[in-house]
């Protein structure tokens, strides 16, 4: 359930309100009975938790180097 920020028009109070999707907005501030409005917030980060998918599966290993692929290898012919 989402984190909603609110903010009176009347005593410009600012509050947060934990509410799930589906629920009606806020619609009285509960410091003044004022009207509010809803702010549109950035939302919290995003969170990896455990080893990280980066760390072991895409980050490149140290000392290690990769080949060149420039022209692919001939095989020699061996008949003869």
């Amino acid at each position: 359930m989402p984190t909603y920020e609110y903010v009176c028009e009347s005593c410009e109070y600012a509050f947060e309100k934990f509410q799930g999707i589906n629920e009606e907005p806020v619609k009285e501030c509960p410091r003044c009975g004022g009207k509010v409005r809803k702010l549109i917030s950035g939302g919290a980060g995003l969170i990896f938790k455990g080893s990280g998918f980066y760390v072991n599966d895409y980050k490149k290993k140290e000392g290690k180097k990769e080949k060149s692929t420039s022209a692919p290898k001939k095989e020699e012919d061996k008949n003869g």
